[in-house]
């Protein structure tokens, strides 16, 4: 905005100071909206600004007082007050002007509980300036910010009658995705990443066509987290690993947000893009699992030299070994039904994410020969088409493939 929004009309305290049927009084909520334009006011000067006169931090008093409206704006009264009052264009220039992340924070988290009502959010979501800049704050660097703009970003999607006013505006919004992934990718505040989750997952339930978009997805763009709203280039993502990334952050500390992210890939598989996109980090893991249980082998065999004497606890070990190789036998049958599916595109892709190389290929080929010679060999002349001397320098290693080739 180049210009602070017009202060609300004094004309409330004239009509009765209650507003509606509540205790709130209409001059002291028209008294925050009026100091809420002034500290954004560049001509305002306090002790907390910047060098360049814009004001980064609140004073207590401003703090409590519109934190208190932030309170208040759960009831459906003050909510209609706020919105007949203009807050939301008040808040616009908040989102333009202000560098204080509290103070954006607390304006969209008003919006947030605004927003829970019909009419307020159906006039929050048709406009459309104001729902660009809410999408924006999704690249903001406040955790606290992100939070609350996830909340009204699930309440609104939440809301059958503007639902799909917002899922339009996502899928035209490619910074979202970045932004989304990049939240779920390398944040460690759980509560954020649950509340993402719910709308990734909300917005994969509304709609299969923004969800396909998402998956092949993972073009770089110049868009991303910045304190300073500057363009700052993100990562090549990827939607499943940024997924899998977040769902073991949230494992441990909140399991039913757990079941969120389980609830994404569930959606995920009713396509085939998403079924290719979980196979192929899951081929990944399924290798390393096998990489990981020849270590424990070879470190079995070396104990077992130094203490051929010693008897005890004989039969745990045996134990043990039983239940890995149980283990190894269901990640090779997995292993090998998944290698016979693969396209070369989806070959490809593996190479290019490095599920798939030299050192893993050998590990996944050590384990399934010779008993799942078919699915190897199907899959080899897959990964001639890919890559034809990582094919024949396997052959090299596994001379049994040459003399079926």
């Amino acid at each position: 905005m180049d210009r602070n929004p017009s202060p609300p009309s004094s004309e409330a305290e004239e009509e009765g100071d209650a507003v509606g049927n509540t205790v709130y009084s209409k001059h002291w909520l028209f008294s925050i909206l009026t100091r809420l334009i002034e500290v954004i006011s560049p001509e305002k000067t306090e002790p907390t600004v910047s060098p360049e006169g814009i004001q980064t931090e609140l004073d207590e008093e401003m703090e409590n007082d519109i934190c208190k409206v932030w309170d208040m704006s759960m009831d459906e009264d003050v909510a209609l007050f706020l919105q007949e009052f203009n807050a939301p264009d008040i808040f616009m220039g908040v989102f333009a002007k202000s560098k204080c992340p509290r103070l954006t924070e607390i304006c969209v988290g008003i919006l947030g509980n605004m927003a829970c009502f019909q009419d307020i959010c159906m006039s929050i979501s048709k406009d459309e300036n104001l729902g660009q800049v809410l999408l924006q704050r999704l690249c903001d660097s406040d955790s606290p910010t992100l939070l609350e703009t996830s909340r009204l970003l699930l309440t609104c999607l939440s809301q059958p009658e503007v639902a799909n006013v917002w899922v339009e505006r996502i899928r035209e919004n490619p910074s979202v995705y970045d932004c989304v992934c990049f939240i779920m990718s390398s944040s460690t505040n759980v509560e954020l990443l649950v509340k993402v989750g719910e709308v990734v997952d909300k917005l994969f339930d509304l709609d299969e066509e923004l969800m396909l978009n998402w998956i092949k997805n993972g073009t770089c763009r110049s868009v991303g987290p910045s304190v300073d709203d500057s363009p700052e280039e993100l990562p090549d993502f990827k939607i499943v690993p940024c997924i899998l990334e977040a769902a073991k952050q949230v494992r441990s500390d909140n399991p039913e947000g757990l079941d969120v992210y389980m609830h994404i890939l569930q959606l995920l598989t009713t396509v085939d893009e998403g079924i290719q996109a979980i196979d192929m980090p899951l081929i990944g893991s399924l290798i390393r699992i096998l990489q990981y249980m020849e270590g424990c082998g070879k470190r079995s065999v070396d104990n077992s030299k130094e203490s051929e004497q010693q008897e005890t606890g004989r039969a745990d070990l045996n134990e043990e070994d039983f239940h890995l190789k149980i283990l190894k036998d269901i990640c090779c049958e997995l292993l090998s039904n998944m290698l016979q599916e693969l396209t070369k595109e989806n070959t490809l892709e593996g190479l290019h994410q490095g599920h798939l190389n030299e050192q893993t290929c050998s590990c996944a080929f050590q384990n399934l020969l010779p008993l799942y010679f078919a699915s190897v060999e199907s899959f080899l002349e897959v990964l001639r088409e890919a890559d034809q001397t990582l094919a024949d320098n396997l052959e090299k290693r596994f001379p049994s493939l040459k003399v079926h080739a």
